[in-house]
């Protein structure tokens, strides 16, 4: 029997310095299966941005991740992220120290989110707006 892939997708925003640099730290032990980054500026068409719209998740609030057809925004996306993140790399072992306690993440993505949009504002980057009509 071939066993089939299980595709993470993590949706972020592409103009934000502290998203960008998750995406590109960001690794999944190879047990769960492959991670594909989504820009949410630029990859409007893509299914999953079809999946979000749909559940009505607005990118403006927080990250989002797409995992064995469920989707997780914000504090439920940063756990997540940590559970399946294990220990492998730095990073990896800094997120899972951090954010693997549900409480711990709820309590601190409201600071990191804060954080993003300083960065974004600073930046001159407005909001994605993906709920928003075309």
């Amino acid at each position: 029997m071939e066993s089939k892939t299980e595709i993470l997708y993590f949706v972020y925003d592409g103009h934000c310095p502290i998203c960008q640099m998750g995406a590109d730290l960001y690794r999944l032990r190879q047990s769960v299966g492959q991670l594909k980054t989504l820009d949410a500026r630029i990859e409007k068409d893509h299914p999953v941005m079809q999946d979000i719209a749909q559940a009505k998740l607005n990118l403006d609030e927080g990250m989002v991740i797409k995992y064995q057809n469920h989707l997780y925004q914000g504090e439920e996306a940063l756990h997540l992220m940590a559970v399946l993140g294990g220990d492998q790399g730095w990073f990896n072992r800094l997120n899972n120290s951090l954010y693997r306690s549900k409480t711990i993440a709820k309590r601190s993505y409201p600071f990191l989110k804060g954080a993003r949009n300083l960065a974004l504002k600073l930046k001159g980057s407005g909001k994605i707006r993906n709920l928003e009509p075309s």
